[in-house]
């Protein structure tokens, strides 16, 4: 066991460090980085990714110069004070560059495109608003009136609606598939733009909600849309890796 601070007469130590870690509950998210980045470096290794000598030494100058370690002064300054050898941080260096190699390997242009047409309606989105009243009854008048007149709709969710969203007219703005309950979300979807939908109970029944389609946007294979499939093509890979290997957190 290591002390790692002192402040005045207490000293927290390694074991207290990992206690407080556990209770404000950072430790799980930390330990699944690391573990995540642990796996990617042993299947590199297994799929025979090989690292330069070179390659290692220009990330271990590039992550110099980011930390403002400018002479081999600084450099040796600064992995004593974190008690870390020069043998130490090339692994470390050397691993963090496996794990972006593997990374590369794992998502490419192609795997995303090929993602996309399997599972492209999963990226369609709405545009959508609503209104949230807490009784049924004042949630069917509601419906009364918009069925005559649905362009009242911003004007009753400033007046009626309970949502934080009051204040814009209930309008809620772009969302994707998954990002409502499902049964909600099925009818929405599948709604033409301009149509109004409900009252749909919350599940404890509690209040009553109303939804106007704005906009109906089909999926395209844009920036923002390839970001969400790289981040699941390396959570599903990660997924994989971790149920092939003994993992115990000690």
């Amino acid at each position: 066991m290591t002390n790692l601070i002192r402040i005045n007469d207490e000293i927290i130590s390694s074991d207290s460090f990992v206690k407080l870690l556990k209770l404000s509950g950072r430790f799980d998210a930390l330990i699944d980085e690391i573990v995540q980045e642990k796996l990617a470096v042993h299947s590199a290794k297994r799929h025979g990714i090989r690292l330069t000598p070179e390659s290692v030494q220009q990330r271990a100058d590039q992550m110099r110069r980011v930390n403002g370690l400018h002479r081999a002064v600084d450099m040796k300054r600064y992995l004593d004070g974190m008690k870390v050898t020069p043998e130490e941080y090339e692994i470390y260096v050397t691993e963090t560059l496996c794990f972006e190699k593997m990374m590369e390997q794992v998502v490419t242009d192609d795997k995303v495109e090929q993602f996309f047409r399997l599972n492209s309606p999963q990226f369609d989105s709405i545009d959508v608003s609503h209104i949230v009243v807490d009784s049924e009854g004042e949630a069917k008048e509601i419906m009364a009136i918009l069925s005559d007149e649905p362009e009242q709709f911003e004007g009753l969710a400033r007046e009626h609606s309970i949502a934080d969203t009051r204040g814009h007219g209930g309008h809620i703005g772009s969302v994707l598939r998954g990002a409502m309950r499902g049964d909600v979300e099925a009818k929405v979807f599948h709604a033409q733009k301009g149509e109004i939908l409900g009252p749909f109970a919350s599940p404890d029944g509690t209040c009553f909600e109303i939804f106007m389609i704005n906009d109906k946007r089909p999926a395209t294979l844009d920036e923002d849309t390839k970001t969400e499939i790289r981040r699941l093509l390396r959570e599903q890979w990660l997924a994989a890796q971790a149920s092939e290997h003994r993992l115990e957190i000690m």
